[in-house]
């Protein structure tokens, strides 16, 4: 029996994809200059290859990616530019986040059936408390419940705990707790392993190539799918 509903946060509540791409061309665009590089097609492979490596251990820090480039080509970094830097990459990222157009009315109309709660990763900046769920006050009254991985000693997800942290505040088992995230290692397998049932949202105004994997999993491409939970695990 389904007793409760947990979402992830980007990519499943608001778009940031334009936000993330205009971001990430900023950032590249500064390093390769700074750097005073000539061949970019090298520069963007290991910009990418150190991205996915930071990804794949759930380190969203910019400042520390940034490090990682400054340290491959041999280089000493200005700490003060970095932070500003990473400032400027979130503010851009903020600026371009757009709630998807069906999200308040699913969860106000799931908040009359169950709990909703939130377990989203830290963006990786050093201050505590400056994730964009704050930026959306409208959404924040309707989580009992909101957990920022990767803060507070708690580890960022996939990493279980986060999602023991939120079902123990719940007082709800995991197999009695829905999860809905748009990443498919960290939100899905990551909700997966820690025993919830995951549903995988592949929004449909999303531009992205997602993972081409085998999966029993549930795929929804709107939140208002949500409102018929029954329908999702029945197919």
């Amino acid at each position: 029996m389904i007793k409760a509903i947990i979402f992830d946060f980007g990519q499943t509540l608001v778009n940031s994809a334009d936000g993330f791409r205009t971001a990430e061309k900023d950032a590249q665009a500064k390093l390769f200059s700074n750097f005073g590089l000539t061949i970019q097609e090298d520069f963007m492979a290991n910009y990418r290859r150190l991205r996915k490596e930071l990804h794949e251990q759930s380190n969203f820090s910019r400042k520390f990616l940034f490090h990682e480039m400054y340290y491959y080509y041999c280089l000493t970094p200005d700490e003060k530019m970095l932070e500003l830097w990473e400032t400027e990459y979130w503010e851009t990222v903020k600026a371009h986040t757009l709630l998807f157009p069906e999200a308040l009315g699913v969860l106000k109309g799931l908040n009359e059936r169950y709990p909703v709660a939130l377990i989203s990763n830290t963006q990786g900046q050093k201050t505590e408390g400056t994730h964009r769920i704050s930026l959306y006050p409208e959404l924040e009254t309707y989580f009992k419940e909101i957990i920022v991985a990767g803060e507070g000693g708690i580890p960022p997800k996939p990493d279980p705990e986060p999602f023991r942290v939120c079902l123990e505040k719940l007082q709800i088992k995991a197999s009695e707790a829905v999860y809905v995230g748009d990443d498919y290692r960290i939100d899905v397998c990551g909700a997966r392993d820690a025993g919830l049932l995951p549903i995988w949202l592949k929004h449909h105004s999303v531009r992205r190539n997602w993972p081409q994997v085998q999966t029993s999993v549930p795929v929804i491409t709107s939140l208002e799918q949500l409102l018929d939970l029954n329908s999702i695990f029945a197919v």
